[in-house]
């Protein structure tokens, strides 16, 4: 589960995320939706703890991110919207270097790399420095090293960008596969037919307030559009 109650955080004057509560339940695929600059990286880096909020309270699995960092932060299987890698390493490198970290055991972390790179097809690539991947490439190798871990709660920042149509299929079969076993996902797209498709709710964020929430059948009352797209720029441009 995650928990954010009354998270407000600042830069200097600008406020990117202004007194936002939000639950997103265990076995639900939770949908973060909203236009650029409205505060939705703010609001996962506030979940993740790579940023603390100036006031609130954020939870991951009962943990009080700032007050258990540690905690928390095992539950959590985090992919960033840009990726971020050790580009000298070749990719088995990096990937071990991880489990490593995450003090993730030698058989298990062989099983799960190799079944996570024949996934996106990355298996060939496993010996070549990561300097010479292109941007999907490296996408994929942040997703297998987020998802190895096998966390309870998966938090992904626009985790298709850059994935190629097969990838980005066999990424959405693991994200309905994770919640089938009462597992949390939150997750943020510009894609709205994708968040359509695989949330069980959503919330549209926008000038750092949470202007809606609910599943789809509830965003549709009051307003004129049946479809996510068409919802989102209705409210979006109020």
């Amino acid at each position: 589960m995650i928990e954010l109650i009354n998270v407000s955080k600042s830069y200097g004057k600008k406020i990117a995320v202004d007194n936002l509560s939000l639950t997103v339940r265990p076995g639900e695929i939770f949908g973060f939706l909203g236009p650029n600059g409205a505060g939705k990286t703010t609001t996962i880096k506030m979940i993740v703890g790579l940023h603390r909020p100036d006031s609130g309270t954020v939870r991951v699995g009962g943990h009080d991110v700032a007050a258990r960092p540690l905690e928390a932060k095992r539950q959590i299987a985090y992919v960033p919207d840009t990726p971020e890698v050790y580009d000298k390493l070749t990719g088995l490198e990096y990937l071990n270097f991880i489990a490593d970290v995450c003090g993730i055991p030698p058989r298990e972390r062989q099983e799960r790399i190799e079944r996570f790179a024949d996934t996106f097809e990355l298996t060939g690539a496993l010996f070549d420095r990561i300097e010479s991947y292109s941007h999907g490439m490296q996408q994929k190798l942040v997703l297998i090293s987020a998802l190895m871990r096998n966390p309870p709660v998966w938090v992904l920042d626009e985790p298709m960008v850059g994935l190629d149509p097969r990838s980005s299929h066999r990424l959405k079969e693991l994200m309905v596969e994770h919640t089938r076993n009462n597992r949390t996902l939150f997750f943020s797209t510009h894609v709205l037919e994708v968040a359509e498709r695989l949330c069980d709710r959503v919330a549209i964020i926008d000038r750092g307030r949470i202007i809606a929430c609910g599943t789809l059948d509830e965003l549709r009352q009051g307003q004129t559009g049946e479809t996510l797209e068409s919802i989102f720029l209705e409210l979006t441009e109020r």
